[in-house]
Order: C-alpha cells, then sequence, then structure tokens
C-alpha cells in the first residue's frame, strides 16, 4: 500500500472521495510476500485463470497481419456491434439494433460514459450494499450519491422490491443491477427484475457475469422488461479476456449521440484488433465457454463444500459468476484484520467484505477462479490455521 503522506497534494472534491480497491490492495501485498519467497494461493481477485481461447489470440494475428491497425467508427465496428445485437435477440428474444450499442475499451469506461449522460450533481442513484466497490466512485466521480439499499443474506444479497421502494425518493434517478452479481455469485430473478423496471428510474444492468450461471439456474437482461435502461457488458470475465479490454454498453436511443460524443472526445474508439477478436469469441468460442463453465462449477462445489466445513456460513447458494461470499463472522467482526491474517498466516488471499460495503463487514469473498488443486489446498491451510 503506498503512504498517502508521501502523496499528499490538493485534490478535486470527486477525486477525494474516491476509495483505495480493497482486493487490489490484498492482491498487492500477495505479490510482496511471492517476492519474498512465501506461496501464496490467489482466491481475492475475479479473473480467470483459464488462457484466452487460441481462435481469439489467433483472429487477432490475422487482423494485425491484415491491415494496419486504424480508428474504427466511434461506436466501434458494426460487425461487432451487430452480432450482439443477433447475441441479445437469440439469448433473451429481445431486439435491439446495432446504433444503440457502443464498443468501450473494457466496462469500466462504460459506466463512465453512462453515469455522465443521465446523471446531475446531487442526482441519487440506488445501490445495494454490498456491491462491486468501484460503483460508489462512480457515482462520487460525477457528483452523483448513493442511495444504500441493505440487501440480506438470507436473500442471496439481492434486492427486495420492498426495500427499494422504501428507499425511492423524488431525487432518484437510477437503480444499478448487477446480476449475476459481484461479490455474492446469486442471480437475481426475472421477477423481480420486472418488477423493479416498473419503479420509474432508469435502470442500469451490469451484465458482465452473464453466462456464467450453472445448474437449473436462468439468467435474465433488464431488456427483456424495460427500453429505460441500460446494459454493461463485456467480454472479460465469459471468454477469458481481462487483459485485452474490451466491453460494450446499450443505451436506449435518446441517449446515443451524447455517448457517441463523449466516447469520441475521451475514448475516440476500441483498439480495432482487439474488437475483431471480440467478434471471434461471441460467434465462434461457445465450445470454449462451455468447457470453462463446466471446470467452474466443479470448482465452485468444491469450495463451497469446504467453506461450509470450515465453518463459515453462506445462506443461499451461489450460482453464477466465481464468487462466493461466506459469513465469517464466528472467526472475528473485522473482515480487513482477518483477511490479512489468512494471507499471512496461511499463505491465502481473500477479499475483505468491507471492501463491498458497510452491510458486508464481517464476510469474506473467495473466487473459485483458480484450479481446483489450488482451492483444495487452500481450504486445508485455511483449516490448520483457523
Amino acid at each position: 500500500m503506498l503512504d498517502e503522506k508521501q502523496n499528499e497534494v490538493s485534490l478535486p472534491s470527486h477525486i477525494q472521495c474516491l476509495k483505495p480497491f480493497l482486493a487490489m490492495e490484498i492482491m498487492e501485498r500477495a505479490q510482496q510476500l511471492e517476492a519474498a519467497g512465501k506461496h501464496i494461493i490467489h482466491l481475492e481477485i475475479g479473473e480467470p485463470d483459464f488462457d484466452t481461447p487460441q481462435r481469439i489470440k489467433e483472429a487477432c494475428m490475422r487482423s494485425l497481419q491484415e491491415t494496419r491497425p486504424r480508428y474504427t467508427h466511434s461506436l466501434g465496428l458494426l460487425e461487432l456491434r451487430e452480432a450482439i445485437c443477433a447475441h441479445y435477440f437469440e439469448k433473451y428474444g429481445v431486439s435491439i439494433t446495432a446504433d444503440r450499442v457502443v464498443i468501450t475499451s473494457g466496462t469500466s469506461p462504460a459506466m463512465l460514459l453512462i453515469c455522465s449522460v443521465i446523471l446531475n450533481r446531487g442526482d441519487a442513484v440506488i445501490l445495494s450494499d454490498p456491491h462491486y466497490p468501484c460503483y460508489p466512485n462512480f457515482l462520487c466521480y460525477v457528483g452523483a450519491q448513493p442511495q444504500y439499499v441493505n440487501v440480506d443474506e438470507q436473500d442471496g444479497f439481492q434486492y427486495t422490491v420492498d426495500k427499494v421502494t422504501q428507499t425511492l425518493t423524488g431525487n432518484t434517478k437510477a437503480l444499478i443491477v448487477n446480476s449475476p452479481s459481484n461479490p455474492a455469485g446469486t442471480v437475481i430473478s426475472g421477477k423481480i427484475l420486472a418488477e423493479l423496471s416498473g419503479l420509474g428510474p432508469c435502470i442500469i444492468s451490469d451484465e458482465i457475469y452473464h453466462g456464467l450461471v450453472y445448474g437449473e439456474e436462468k439468467e435474465h437482461s433488464i431488456l427483456e422488461y424495460t427500453d429505460n435502461a441500460f446494459v454493461i457488458n463485456g467480454f472479460s470475465k465469459l471468454y477469458a479476456m481481462t487483459g485485452w479490454r474490451i466491453g460494450y454498453l446499450i443505451a436506449p436511443p435518446r441517449y446515443m449521440r451524447a455517448l457517441q460524443t463523449l466516447h469520441q472526445n475521451f475514448f475516440i474508439s476500441a483498439n480495432s484488433f482487439v474488437q475483431r477478436a471480440a467478434l471471434t469469441a461471441l460467434q465462434e468460442c461457445q465450445k470454449e465457454v462451455e468447457e470453462m463453465k463446466a471446470l467452474y462449477n466443479e470448482r465452485r462445489m468444491v469450495l463451497l463444500n469446504g467453506l461450509n466445513k470450515l465453518g463459515f456460513g453462506i445462506a443461499v447458494e451461489p450460482t453464477g459468476a466465481f464468487y462466493i461470499l461466506a459469513n465469517a463472522k464466528s472467526f472475528g467482526e473485522n473482515s480487513l484484520k482477518l483477511a490479512y491474517d489468512i494471507l499471512e498466516g496461511a499463505g491465502v488471499g481473500c477479499t475483505p467484505g468491507i471492501d463491498f460495503g458497510k452491510n458486508a463487514e464481517g464476510y469474506l469473498r473467495f473466487t473459485y477462479a483458480n484450479s481446483k488443486e489450488n482451492i483444495e489446498e487452500a481450504l486445508k491451510r485455511m483449516r490448520d490455521y483457523l
């Protein structure tokens, strides 16, 4: 962790409110321990351990060999945008057109663009607690305010309509939905999505973990229930393409010109050769995705069963993404201290619940984006340590 006193400068208010990403702080401490010779098993970072499928790499190389990389249309390659539209129609039965899609360099720029075009300073946005740690920072950066809804372990850390309704005010501009969720790995039902869509505020639906669901679970896109919504999605998680930095957003037509203007000015366009690789991922790599999903599911069961045996509490089985948010209060109320203790004492990285909001204090998030063998060894180490 950087010494903040060494970096004291006068920062603008919209920067001062940004908080550190504790999952990264844990990972960076783990890397220090590794550099000192300690073996660490990483269950703290949500990054697939699989290699990017070979045909995606080959598509990227072909693009580089066939033509010099150039700027694309600011919205992205038309072929890729049309393929995304076809994907949403095939999977969810929703009809969208390519002029409603912006290809971005990962999903974080997509979130920043959306917040920039819909939120004024002082606007409020409903956000679950716990939540993905970066969401409040996006809101803070544009001067908006989160309206937190404490979601319960018994509900899989997902919204209930009653709680959201009680939180709504005349100042509420939007509601952020994340399903399958980070940090809990649970999936919100279509029924609840439909009811949330009818409450009035526009929905920002983070669908980056779509495709990573297990068993009989079924995921739904917000676009099945309303057009007053923004969708964020990408290729990082499902296709093991985190370092490629390629994502997209889908928006209501009335916002597209503003989104395009922002993207032109701040980002110009996503990398052309990476967009070609993403097109191949979407159209040709379902077999590889299914193989990865099968292995994720095996790991999920190993970690789930192992954590239960160790005495962690998991009220609702996580059936999506690659996370488990486990109740660790029997081992300590301070999740940050506990995460560092487990890292230093057992050589296992995990993320403290406080990273995801005050309502997640006393919990730890574990990811099963690691090999079955490493997960089994991590469970053994934690059993011996705890």
